[in-house]
């Protein structure tokens, strides 16, 4: 029995991609570029009455100002154990606490800082190139293996690689653009 390549065949494989790229873009969101992100809180979390919980659960956070973010926990009771979280965090920014709010001020990046966090980008940027060439070599694998059964012809094989190659040549590109912008953010004074 000859089996077909549809459109939804296509459509999955660009869906597990599009799934690396939304990953990609949520560590890039928290990497501080100097300016004050509330992403950057996103990964850390507290313990909340026996269970993590994530800091935007525990406390209103807001900007203010370009380089200051402001926590203002539900419970005051959580003053403490929310500075002891951040201050454990890799953010290397020291809460100041008055005793209602924590502030969080977001100094100018050094030189040599930049540089590690563009490191932290290329290194973002290669695991999720990675994802996608997985789902790429998965795809192919799986086809190629119908094809040795005899359920897929060669012309269909050699058009469903070339199809996954453009996938993969557009979705590769997208890394390089989302990568290059937040470089681009990060080195800017």
């Amino acid at each position: 029995m000859i089996i077909e390549i549809t459109k939804q065949d296509y459509d999955n494989i660009e869906s597990k991609m599009r799934k690396g790229i939304d990953n990609l873009q949520e560590n890039l969101n928290a990497i501080r570029a100097g300016r004050a992100n509330p992403h950057v809180l996103d990964k850390i979390t507290v313990d909340y009455y026996g269970s993590p919980s994530p800091l935007n659960a525990v406390a209103n956070i807001q900007v203010p100002e370009a380089r200051m973010i402001v926590l203002a926990p539900w419970d005051s009771s959580m003053l403490k154990e929310i500075e002891k979280a951040i201050q454990a965090s890799d953010l290397g920014i020291t809460p100041m606490s008055d005793g209602k709010v924590i502030r969080l001020g977001f100094p100018l990046l050094t030189e040599e800082r930049r540089k590690d966090l563009v490191k932290q980008v290329k290194g973002y940027s290669e695991e999720t190139k990675v994802v996608i060439r997985n789902v790429r070599r998965e795809y192919i694998d799986k086809m190629r293996a119908s094809n040795k059964k005899k359920e897929l012809t060669d012309d269909s094989l050699a058009e469903f690689e070339d199809k996954v190659q453009k996938i993969t040549d557009k979705f590769i590109a997208e890394v390089d653009s989302v990568s290059e912008k937040k470089d681009k953010e990060l080195m800017e004074i």
